[in-house]
């Protein structure tokens, strides 16, 4: 029982300090007050033991695409991710780098063919571009939204080739009937697209600074610096 929830050790997990936890998971907050009310059976705002455990199994159900009802309990899941690395016990979802890459190669293959049938601009194609393949589908606009979400990895409003076979990867399996999960499984995460591990107490490039026109005028970009690093180490 994870002394970062139960802080004051009495076995049992209050309402806000389950909260700030299970926030971690990356699920949205309408999926965790599902979870919430699943878990807590008497409805007193505390979790004991066997209640927190039936929440973070809710939650590795929920990164997993699966249905957030009790009768997911007895289904074969991963242990559930959260953002957080100072924990042994909790897999950082960072941390799968090492985890392969769900889209297998043949299917990426055919992927990037349907990517560039579609002229990419600069190794990008804009959501204008990929509306019509998605809905294509003829799958629900709530589930497409849900995939777009899911694949622009980082936001830009554009899908790259990896970004779209992502998407594609949703869509079929969706089309195959599987939910479309509420958050990215690691295995789904382009190698591309994963952070490396944080080394604890690694020195950030460039040290904040009350002003950034400061730091702008002392150091110099931050890809130069990048590209020193290995030398002066």
């Amino acid at each position: 029982f994870s002394p970062q929830v139960d802080s004051a050790n009495a076995g049992r997990v209050l309402a806000s300090d389950a909260a700030v936890f299970l926030k971690k998971s990356g699920l949205t907050d309408l999926v965790l007050g599902k979870i919430w009310d699943l878990a807590d059976t008497d409805g007193k705002g505390i979790l004991n033991k066997q209640e927190f455990f039936v929440a973070l199994r809710l939650v590795a159900c929920a990164q997993n695409g699966l249905d957030v009802s009790l009768s997911s309990l007895n289904l074969p899941v991963p242990p559930p991710r959260f953002t957080d690395t100072s924990s042994p016990l909790l897999l950082s979802g960072t941390a799968s780098s090492d985890v392969p890459w769900a889209v297998k190669l043949e299917d990426k293959a055919k992927y990037d063919a349907i990517f560039d049938s579609l002229n990419p601009v600069n190794g990008l194609l804009s959501g204008d571009k990929v509306k019509p393949v998605l809905l294509n589908s003829k799958l629900p606009v709530d589930i497409l939204g849900r995939v777009w979400e899911l694949s622009d990895i980082d936001r830009d409003g554009m899908l790259d080739r990896d970004e779209f076979a992502v998407a594609m990867f949703l869509v079929y399996c969706a089309l195959e009937k599987e939910p479309v999960p509420m958050s990215l499984p690691a295995a789904l995460v382009p190698p591309s697209k994963r952070k490396p591990v944080s080394v604890p107490g690694a020195m950030p490039l460039i040290p904040p600074s009350t002003s950034t026109k400061e730091s702008h005028q002392s150091l110099p970009p931050v890809g130069i610096l990048a590209a020193k690093t290995p030398l002066t180490q």
